[in-house]
């Protein structure tokens, strides 16, 4: 097929809707930044939820976790930018050594819940990562199957729920007390 009679990828406005691959120079480039968002051309209606009734981890329920995960990062980033923003500009002076004390704990409250996030945001890099290499979705203690109400609830999840919980009990025996 010439370049003449190719078409460019059309875009629509639906919440869960994404545009036509990319040609493969533009997913390598894609894939070497962090920032950008691979594309498919999966199409998801508003209401879709993931059923076992359904092959596991058919197209549309990959789609729907990509844009679970892409949708919750992009939340995180736009809170740690409030957050830079309201440290940025709430540097006040406090005239009462007990409200400077306060206003310094609240923020060493805010900059520790932003470090939280700043680690759960690798997390979805590296749930998005299993999703493009296949791996999403299975239990990397077993190989089963994870749960898609274990997934929906917690779509970072790497093990399954027995994995999990004996990768706890292990670690209650082992913990210093």
């Amino acid at each position: 097929m010439s370049k003449s009679t190719r078409q460019a990828p059309a875009k629509t406005k639906a919440k869960r809707t994404a545009t036509v691959a990319k040609p493969a120079a533009a997913k390598k480039r894609a894939r070497s930044k962090n920032s950008r968002v691979r594309q498919s051309t999966i199409v998801l209606s508003a209401d879709y939820r993931p059923t076992d009734e359904e092959p596991f981890m058919n197209p549309s329920q990959k789609e729907y976790f990509r844009i679970k995960l892409v949708t919750w990062k992009e939340e995180i980033i736009r809170q740690t930018r409030q957050t830079i923003e309201g440290l940025t500009n709430g540097s006040s002076q406090h005239a009462d050594l007990a409200d400077r004390a306060t206003s310094e704990t609240d923020r060493a409250l805010e900059l520790r819940a932003r470090d939280r996030q700043r680690k759960l945001v690798a997390k979805i890099n590296a749930a998005l990562a299993r999703i493009e290499d296949g791996t999403y979705g299975f239990c990397e203690e077993t190989g089963e199957p994870i749960s898609l109400r274990r997934l929906d609830a917690r779509p970072i999840a790497t093990l399954s729920i027995e994995a999990q919980e004996r990768h706890e009990r292990r670690e209650r025996v082992y913990r210093d007390d």
